[in-house]
């Protein structure tokens, strides 16, 4: 008598760890396309504001995700530069920015790594190919500020003006970059209105937009046809800031991309399996739908 052996899944567990996180739509793209990939996937949300916990509880949460066979964790705020020190080795990327957003165990290493700024070059390509580089204003200097400047340099811009409510962490964030970047000149933006009128673009990387942070990050009136500009937040969508640039005719990039391609490489470091970019953004697209 012929017999089958049933072909059991292999078993991946990972996770995220952030505060107020309840609404994140990466466990759902991940274990979606682990059920593609024949995966038997499970991500779990890690929740310090659920939990009442804070950052000071990170190493006790990744000590505990190591220890129950976690392949790697997704890190987002207000953990992403705390998470550094709580790993064995970087990669040349994590290393340049100082600041992860995923973690994968190998044995009893540790290794971060920064997916948000791959995520949103590869958005932007994508989004806005061709656009002029020559200068480029940006809104935000936090963690995500210092990515996506990152990622923008990358992609060839020779100049790039940071503006902050915090004057001392955008004045980090050129000290920081500039070592890496010989190409492109970062210097601390002073007066926005003329900064953008020699601008090309703008790349907003502030909170300002979010549902719990609404409102536009500038003065609408200083978007014009001639500015494209890129939005990181993705929760909604059409932020004011995009709706208003697409009102005054520039061209637009949401933040949708970045949140798909950030997770595209999480994925492909964790399982070691290149997912498919699509039907990952198909899967997206109809999740805040």
């Amino acid at each position: 008598m012929n017999t089958q052996t049933a072909i059991v899944p292999r078993q991946l567990r990972v996770g995220l760890i952030g505060a107020g996180i309840g609404r994140s739509l990466t466990p759902a793209m991940h274990m979606r396309e682990g059920e593609h990939c024949g995966l038997s996937y499970r991500y779990d949300l890690i929740d310090l504001d659920a939990r009442g916990l804070s950052v000071s509880d990170l190493p006790a949460l990744i000590d505990e995700a190591e220890a129950q066979g976690f392949a790697g964790l997704n890190i987002t705020h207000p953990c992403k530069q705390a998470a550094v020190a709580l790993v064995d080795e970087l990669s040349p990327d994590a290393q340049a920015l100082r600041s992860i957003n995923t973690i994968t165990f190998h044995g009893k290493s540790r290794i971060g790594h920064n997916t948000d700024w791959w995520g949103f070059a590869e958005s932007f390509r994508r989004g806005l190919a061709g656009v002029p580089l020559d200068h480029v204003v940006q809104l935000g200097a936090g963690g995500a500020g210092v990515a996506v400047a990152h990622a923008t340099a990358e992609m060839g811009a020779r100049s790039i003006e940071i503006f902050d409510l915090d004057p001392k962490r955008a004045q980090a964030l050129v000290e920081q970059l500039q070592p890496a970047h010989d190409a492109c000149r970062f210097s601390i933006g002073h007066d926005l209105v003329a900064a953008l009128d020699a601008a090309d673009g703008l790349v907003h990387a502030t909170p300002t937009g979010m549902d719990a942070h609404p409102g536009l990050p500038l003065d609408g009136r200083l978007l014009t046809e001639r500015l494209w500009v890129a939005e990181i937040v993705y929760f909604p969508i059409e932020t004011e800031l995009v709706k208003r640039a697409k009102q005054a005719g520039c061209r637009v990039l949401d933040g949708g991309g970045m949140a798909v391609f950030q997770a595209v490489k999480a994925f492909e470091l964790f399982t070691g399996m290149r997912p498919d970019v699509d039907r990952m953004m198909q899967h997206f697209n109809s999740l805040r739908s």
